[in-house]
């Protein structure tokens, strides 16, 4: 018999019991929502026996390893639906994602949207035959001989690169389709319900655009039709909301041949960057941090001793120098290290916090690429705070509170995610341990909830991820904070202790925007383009009905920059109602519209964006009714 607690419920089973056998006996329900089990905390199969006492959960579709094996298991079925419309094709991978799943595959002609529609009509007749998914285990030599037989030259690779390890080679079979898998997977197809294709684009093989490009297929899946259609729903809500479209519309940015992956913010781009980048120095003055600089381009060995050039060297664009190797930076920390040893510290000075807008660039596939979102340099809103031990708890709330603070300013909702020690990763298991169970207790003592995200943590220390909810429910990965017992130690930073002898600091990692690009891209989706007041680029439109009253018009345009709000005026020849459009498209908070009436009786008529005409109003009375606005950072 084994022993197997279930939410602190301990049960026992006969030995070899499988996850999936363990769900049915508490109840039918479970068993039909189950996509994966966890075991100690690692992810399994449902079909993986239990052999020992241990601590149990069912995974469904609510929880985020079981949406991975829901989706990974909807991949699978898309290659069947292929294999068997193509029966000539490819396989390369087809791995769950964030949002849904995507396969690659090598076909001998080009995807169109009727094929999508084809292999999506085939994929629900197999969830319709509810066909079991079968695990089995092959010697390296036998499972190359299987995919050979199949003449899966990309499966044949992959197991090449294994078969050196001794280990067996796991497989997935599904009727007439069998796939290459360490999984986990659904019982059968038939636990998909609702299922749809986004998308086809093209990608290279492992990356690489020296490999062959492949035809890369994405869907997405539910257990529930009304959630794909709401998916859907928000989906067509974000196509309207594209800070692609957007931000070349209302000219923010714009990304060109010349740069791919490297954005051209225009002017009025500029105004929205500079102000997040004013409110970020405001809020971190009063947080007592002090604001540094480090170079964009150090030495090879300053990347060594970080221990980037071994672990993120795929990622950096380098260089040479005077016959040296040198590198732009990915990641401003290092130079943060070497501000801090500028001088010698004391416990006194401690905890340190600095702060540092830094340019930083990285290497990202082409294919990856995506406006602001997904960029090859981008400003990135550092900040590394040196401290004791002892301090490390109250540094780490003091930092939530603080991201806290800037999302709610926004109107951001957002979920936070612990992130713990990765295969690759430097360090000592117990300074890990010690770093792991300070994050894990400071949040805890705030009292928010909080997910557990295994072997996900940087290289160098556990982290706190901070995913935002937007107004349609996309969720996006923004702050962050690390927490590092490594950096110090490789670059032996020091403090003198009340002891009179030398301690090594700890230190923390920390972002709020994430990336100033990106959360501008953010921004833009969340508002469609709508700033609130105190963040639009042109906060208010003077709009003169005719040429008599232009000299008046001027006259309330330079009283509002006077008083300190983004103006500008339409002198166009237009008609009235043609400049009111206009400047609705370009979501203007504020247009003022000035006649012969309002010059005669020193007024202006106010319209709003949102609420439309809200009648005539002394240019002092608007004035003041807007800079209030700014002032309390209205959402809307």
């Amino acid at each position: 018999m084994v022993k197997v607690s279930l939410k602190g419920n301990e049960k026992e089973f006969e030995n070899g019991i499988t996850v999936a056998q363990i769900a049915k006996s508490i109840g039918a329900g479970l068993y039909k929502a189950a996509c994966a089990g966890k075991i100690d905390g690692k992810v399994v199969d449902l079909r993986t026996p239990v052999t020992q006492d241990c601590e149990l959960e069912i995974l469904t579709f609510d929880s985020v390893e079981g949406k991975k094996a829901y989706w990974h298991t909807t991949s699978h079925i898309m290659a069947q639906a292929v294999k068997r419309l193509f029966p000539e094709a490819g396989f390369a991978i087809g791995p769950a994602i964030e949002n849904g799943f995507y396969y690659d595959f090598d076909l001998s002609r080009n995807l169109v949207p009727e094929d999508l529609a084809k292999i999506e009509a085939e994929m629900k007749k197999i969830i319709k035959e509810d066909i079991p998914l079968e695990r089995f285990e092959l010697d390296p030599k036998d499972a190359k001989e299987l995919m050979e037989k199949d003449n899966q030259k990309y499966k044949v690779e992959l197991i090449e690169e294994h078969s050196g390890k001794g280990e067996k080679i796991s497989f997935y079979r599904q009727g007439d389709y069998t796939d290459l898998c360490a999984g986990p997977h659904l019982m059968s197809t038939g636990g998909v319900k609702a299922v749809k294709l986004t998308n086809c684009t093209g990608a290279y093989w492992r990356g690489d655009s020296k490999n062959k490009m492949l035809q890369r297929i994405y869907g997405i899946s539910f257990p529930k039709a009304a959630e794909l259609d709401a998916y859907v729903t928000m989906m067509e809500e974000a196509k309207k909301r594209d800070h692609r479209k957007i931000g070349k519309d209302l000219e923010l940015f714009t990304i060109m041949e010349e740069g791919p992956g490297f954005p051209f913010f225009l002017p009025k781009g500029m105004i929205l960057k500079n102000l997040l980048i004013d409110y970020w120095r405001q809020i971190h003055r009063e947080a007592g941090y002090q604001e540094i600089s480090t170079p964009i381009i150090l030495n090879r060995r300053l990347w060594e001793r970080s221990g980037h050039w071994g672990h993120y060297k795929n990622n950096m664009y380098t260089t040479v120098i005077d016959e040296e190797d040198y590198a732009i930076k990915p990641m401003n920390c290092p130079g943060g290290m070497l501000v801090y040893k500028t001088k010698m510290h004391s416990y006194k000075d401690l905890p340190l916090r600095m702060g540092e807008l830094g340019l930083v660039h990285r290497h990202e596939l082409s294919g990856a690429l995506h406006g602001l979102m997904r960029v090859r340099c981008f400003t990135q809103d550092d900040a590394h705070i040196f401290m004791t031990k002892e301090q490390m708890k109250d540094e780490i709330k003091g930092v939530v509170r603080l991201i806290d603070k800037v999302y709610k300013t926004f109107g951001f909702e957002y979920h936070i995610e612990l992130s713990t020690q990765p295969e690759d990763s430097m360090g000592a298991k117990e300074d890990w341990d010690i770093a792991t169970d300070a994050l894990r207790d400071a949040i805890t003592e705030l009292g928010y909830d909080f997910e557990i995200n295994e072997g996900d943590g940087a290289f160098y220390g556990p982290k706190l991820d901070f995913h935002l909810t937007d107004c349609i429910g996309r969720t996006w990965q923004c702050g962050t904070i690390q927490l590092d017992f490594q950096m110090p130690e490789r670059f032996e930073l020091e403090y003198t202790g009340a002891d009179g002898a030398k301690h090594r600091p700890i230190m923390i990692h920390r972002v709020v925007f994430g990336s100033i690009e990106r959360f501008i891209g953010i921004l833009i989706e969340q508002y469609a383009g709508a700033f609130p007041m105190w963040l639009a680029p042109v906060q208010v439109e003077v709009l003169p009905i005719s040429d008599n009253t232009r000299e008046y018009a001027e006259k309330m345009n330079n009283m509002l920059i006077a008083a300190g709000l983004r103006s500008e005026i339409d002198t166009r020849n237009e008609k009235i109602g043609y400049k009111i459009r206009e400047a609705q498209l370009q979501k203007i908070p504020y247009m003022l519209v000035v006649g012969d009436k309002e010059a005669e009786g020193n007024t202006v008529s106010v319209r709003s964006r949102k609420d439309g005409d809200i009648g005539s109003m002394s240019l002092d009375d608007f004035i003041k009714k807007a800079m209030d606005e700014v002032a309390k950072k209205s959402k809307d």
